[in-house]
């Protein structure tokens, strides 16, 4: 004979929680996102019962939040649309990921700038304490790396070289990708930037832009023997020739704006349009 406590229990089990109730809505802004249906996502965040769910992570395998789904697929209006009705940008997924993270990891520059553009940090995962090791997907070299860790390594990786100049541009560290001390202790010998991407053969564009947004060049480990490349004659010769008080000056100036989200603050300066260019590394 069941007790009255026991069929309230059943009751209980069979009433539907928050989550399944929202489940229909959920699932609706996340078909709107993977089509790139701006219109109808913005009929539907103008209804309060879905903008509740902006930033809800929802869905199979890996769930997203809105925000990172869009940056996986790459989907540029929707992911503005959602920045504009206010998901969170620095958002973190079940493998404590940012839709910054997966931008970059799939090559979609123009979600990158968008996000970087809305405070997104460059830094990625590791400023929010996520494991330093990151092996999904990658090529062997960055699989096997201690430090492939942050987007700007990840960005290194596979290559994509627009991906990893707005990372520098926006802020990003150009040795480690990480200032936290806290996190770089508990990494065992991290390489640099500039030490892994010489010793992978990444292209040299990504050795210049690393020294031209002032990375220590002397902080990587040179190889004695074998061929010189193209990206270590650069790092010879930055190391040879010290850089320029223009450069300098540069370097100085972008290290005071280096907090994410302040880029924008070197347009609104009262100086010469081909100094602002200069600050911006634009041509």
């Amino acid at each position: 004979k069941m007790s009255l406590m026991d069929i309230n229990k059943m009751f209980s089990l069979l009433q539907p929680r928050d989550d399944e109730e929202d489940s229909g809505e959920s699932e609706e802004l996340s078909r709107a996102v993977c089509q790139d249906d701006h219109e109808t996502l913005a009929r539907l965040l103008s209804q309060d019962r879905y903008k509740r769910l902006i930033n809800r992570r929802s869905g199979w395998g890996v769930p997203s939040t809105p925000l990172r789904l869009a940056a996986t697929r790459g989907c540029v209006r929707s992911l503005r649309l959602l920045l504009a009705h206010g998901a969170q940008v620095d958002s973190l997924d079940v493998k404590a990921q940012t839709p910054l993270f997966v931008a970059v990891s799939n090559g979609h520059g123009e979600c990158v700038r968008l996000l970087l553009e809305a405070g997104a940090s460059p830094a990625g995962l590791l400023e929010h304490g996520a494991e330093a090791n990151v092996r999904a997907r990658l090529p062997e070299w960055a699989a096997n790396s201690v430090a492939c860790s942050g987007p700007l390594y990840l960005a290194a990786a596979y290559g994509h070289l627009e991906c990893f100049r707005l990372l520098l541009l926006h802020g990003a560290d150009p040795d480690y990708n990480c200032t936290e001390q806290g996190v770089l202790a508990q990494i065992r010998e991290p390489k640099t930037l500039l030490e892994t991407c010489l010793r992978h053969g990444c292209h040299s564009d990504f050795i210049r832009l690393l020294i031209d947004f002032g990375a220590n060049v002397y902080l990587p480990s040179v190889p004695t023997d074998g061929p010189r490349s193209e990206g270590l004659e650069l790092l010879l010769q930055a190391r040879a020739h010290p850089k320029s008080l223009l450069c300098q000056s540069r370097l100085a100036m972008r290290r005071l704006l280096k907090q994410p989200g302040r880029s924008a603050t070197l347009g609104e300066l009262e100086i010469p349009t081909a100094l602002a260019k200069y600050l911006q590394h634009q041509p």
